[in-house]
């Protein structure tokens, strides 16, 4: 499965060079770059092939004919506490449903994932949830929604102080490393990797809706 997740939090990789303070002097600025690398909170997002799910009256047939239910996520919004030791993130979304037999009313229940990645590869946590959709006697639409949280410890999300200096030090014109982007050393790109979090939230898809998904 692709893990490339549309994330609400940026994840800018080039450090914000802000206005100088005093005459002569360079300040990399709190902006959206910097702010993104200091956040304790997961960015959340929807992993490619995984937000919509489509079942189908008889197994193996894939034809437009044997279509059942189609369904999208959407709306997906996040909240986070970072007060705490524990770092709670929350995510809610919307599933728009469609069916193709109209006929009495109907409920189906859809499952959905969420997972927590360590350093975009290493799987933290993985829990599963459901979400209802409940369709009208003749309606061939429905709405459901759901909502996903996790926790991070906040020692594992937090940058080593080293490195924050390392990242919002003042650099002074001319200076050789007033020219240099701090995130793009390899001692702060790895620190940061050991810290960024991201929180995904998909459908738990079979084999085969997977590769139905990657393939139409």
């Amino acid at each position: 499965m692709m893990l490339r997740a549309r994330a609400f939090t940026a994840l800018a990789a080039v450090a914000m060079l802000g206005a100088c303070s005093q005459e002569g002097e360079l300040v990399i600025d709190q902006g959206v770059g910097i702010a993104s690398v200091m956040t304790l909170c997961p960015a959340v997002g929807i992993p490619d092939y995984t937000g919509d799910v489509t079942t189908f009256r008889t197994a193996g047939d894939t034809t437009t004919g044997s279509l059942d239910v189609s369904a999208a996520m959407t709306n997906l919004r996040a909240t986070c506490n970072d007060s705490g030791e524990k770092v709670y993130s929350e995510a809610t979304f919307t599933v728009n449903a469609r069916r193709t037999d109209t006929r009495g009313a109907r409920t189906v229940e859809l499952p959905y994932f969420v997972t927590v990645l360590r350093g975009g590869s290493a799987v933290v946590s993985k829990r599963i949830g459901t979400v209802t959709i409940a369709f009208a006697d003749g309606q061939d639409r429905a709405t459901g929604s759901a909502k996903a949280g996790s926790f991070v410890n906040r020692a594992d999300a937090a940058l080593p102080e080293d490195i924050r200096q390392k990242i919002t030090k003042r650099r002074r014109a001319g200076d050789a490393e007033a020219a240099l982007d701090p995130l793009a050393d390899p001692e702060v790109k790895a620190a940061i990797a050991r810290t960024r979090f991201e929180m995904l939230v998909g459908f738990q898809l079979t084999e085969a809706q997977l590769a139905y998904n990657v393939t139409r």
